[in-house]
């Protein structure tokens, strides 16, 4: 029969016979030998009495024929025992499951196989993306490795989808819920002090309506983001505000800028409305007093996030002046980012120092104080925000810039097409011979239907990879597990983000394979692109 994922004629019927059904631990006498006697039996009876010359001479070779193949079926034991802790050039072929035959170590090639160039390599003329160990060789950490980007948190408790974006209350806001129902409590105690202990159900309500607000402000930049067709993952409500986490940069500087603006434009919108509302209610009640937290709450929003520094609107508006004038979205980037980091600074030493002085409204204090020390604490974390937030956008705008150097056609790896019964050993050993570090299993008819896993392969001790299929290692492909060769950059990692798997198999335009892109490949190119200085 036909050798398994490669090319080949049939075999004697004896030969093949014998090889078939050979065991690691040599015989004592073969059932071919039975056979064999059996028949010459058959022959004599059916033959003259007396033997001639002849027939001596054809049973001593029959006879010399079964040693040589006792002894050569005996080195092939002696080499699968020594196999699992000597390591050979070429791993021993094994025999496969029934029905096909094999080549044995210490047997002479079929002289009339036919060369079949493409069974060793699909692109023998493609570099190696990286200068690892030989598949197979692979060291046991890159067993059950993950891919990149695996799935993320929920970011906490879910409100609803509005514009089909899911809206996600981070834990950290019940704190700040709680520390503004108790700051605005005090307050109202000084202002409305008939409420009693129900003003501290009116601050929970000024403190849901601030963050509902807020909101709003996000929902701005939301659609606005929608609105040029760039995704959005979440809006998340937090401890300081919120945050709409928009996975893509916006094509144009004027684009970047009504993106950033929206938010801030809406929070002012918002301060407009409740002071308009304030007109029609009496000043001193309820109802005037949650309306004038509101207004003055928005306005400060809007204020606070139009100041020029990154990760503040304001910040993203700079970056995309500075971005237009330049042409470069990288100097727009960094100056907004020191910008913002100058603003940390700032906000440090003299948000304490106004607040002290009576600057923003509250009585001058001679001496330090608890209060004094609140604005202080509050200085420090909204510093450490801004500093955070613009180290960051540094780092994303880095990576970013490199991100075109992730191209699907460098990163892959050469690959061996074997058929589905192959033996684990020849798979690796065409493999190896071939300097291919992938394994595609295919059809009859060379169709691709699904990849060998290398934490598979190398979970399988080298002695009994001769008795384990390929299949048996293998993951059958989806569409998403077939990528361009083509895809770079963002758009490779939105398609393997897509379909999250271990390996990909990396077809030409016009369907060819190209080869297998191993996830662990493409995370460590995404590390040396982190770690690469613009």
């Amino acid at each position: 029969m036909v050798e398994s994922g490669g090319s080949g004629r049939p075999r004697p019927g004896s030969e093949e016979s014998a090889e078939h059904h050979a065991t690691p631990a040599p015989p004592a006498a073969s059932e071919e030998t039975t056979a064999e006697v059996d028949g010459t039996s058959a022959e004599r009876q059916a033959g003259p009495a007396k033997e001639t010359a002849d027939e001596r001479a054809e049973e001593r070779a029959d006879e010399t024929a079964r040693e040589e193949r006792q002894d050569r079926e005996g080195r092939a034991a002696q080499e699968t025992e020594r196999a699992g802790t000597d390591r050979q050039a070429t791993e021993p072929a094994a025999t496969e499951p029934a029905g096909k035959a094999e080549t044995r170590p210490g047997s002479s090639p079929d002289p009339t196989a036919r060369p079949t160039p493409d069974v060793h390599d699909l692109h023998p003329d493609r570099p190696h993306a990286h200068s690892t160990p030989a598949l197979g060789d692979a060291p046991t950490p890159a067993k059950g490795r993950r891919p990149p980007r695996p799935p993320e948190s929920r970011g906490g408790l879910l409100m609803g989808r509005p514009f089909g974006v899911p809206v996600y209350v981070a834990p950290s806001w019940f704190l700040v819920a709680a520390l503004i129902t108790c700051v605005f409590g005090g307050q109202l105690d000084r202002v409305l002090p008939e409420l009693g202990a129900a003003r501290y159900l009116v601050a929970l309500f000024f403190a849901v309506a601030f963050y509902a607000s807020v909101l709003v402000h996000e929902l701005a930049h939301t659609i606005a983001a929608l609105r040029f067709k760039l995704p959005v993952r979440r809006i998340q409500l937090q401890f300081f505000g919120g945050v709409s986490e928009i996975e893509k940069e916006a094509e144009t500087p004027g684009r970047e800028f009504v993106l950033a603006f929206v938010g801030p434009l809406l929070s002012l919108a918002l301060a407009g409305l409740f002071y308009l509302a304030m007109q029609t209610v009496e000043p001193g009640t309820v109802p005037g007093v949650l309306l004038a937290g509101l207004m003055v709450s928005n306005l400060i929003v809007a204020v606070f996030n139009l100041l020029p520094g990154l990760p503040l609107d304001g910040g993203r508006m700079l970056r995309a002046v500075v971005w237009k004038i330049t042409g470069k979205p990288m100097t727009g980037t960094v100056a907004a980012a020191w910008v913002g980091r100058a603003l940390a600074v700032s906000v440090l030493i003299g948000l304490p120092l106004l607040t002290q002085s009576g600057a923003l409204g509250a009585q001058a204090e001679d001496s330090v104080g608890m209060d004094t020390v609140l604005d202080a604490l509050l200085a420090a974390i909204l510093a450490a925000i801004i500093w955070t937030g613009a180290g960051n956008s540094l780092r994303m705008a880095r990576l970013r810039e490199h991100l075109p150097d992730l191209r699907a056609r460098k990163l892959t790896r050469r690959a061996v097409p074997v058929e589905t019964n192959t033996p684990l050993s020849e798979a690796l050993r065409r493999a190896n011979d071939a300097g291919a570090r992938a394994l595609v299993v295919v059809d009859a008819h060379g169709e691709p239907l699904s990849l060998v896993r290398e934490a598979a392969i190398v979970g399988v001790p080298e002695h009994r990879r001769p008795w384990v299929a390929v299949s048996g290692l293998a993951q059958d492909l989806t569409e998403g597990m077939r990528v361009s060769a083509e895809l770079a950059g963002e758009d490779l990692l939105d398609a393997l983000r897509a379909t999250p798997a271990t390996e990909y198999l990396v077809v030409e335009e016009t369907g060819e394979i190209y080869g297998v892109l191993s996830a662990a490949d493409v995370e460590r190119a995404f590390v040396k692109a982190m770690a690469r200085p613009s």
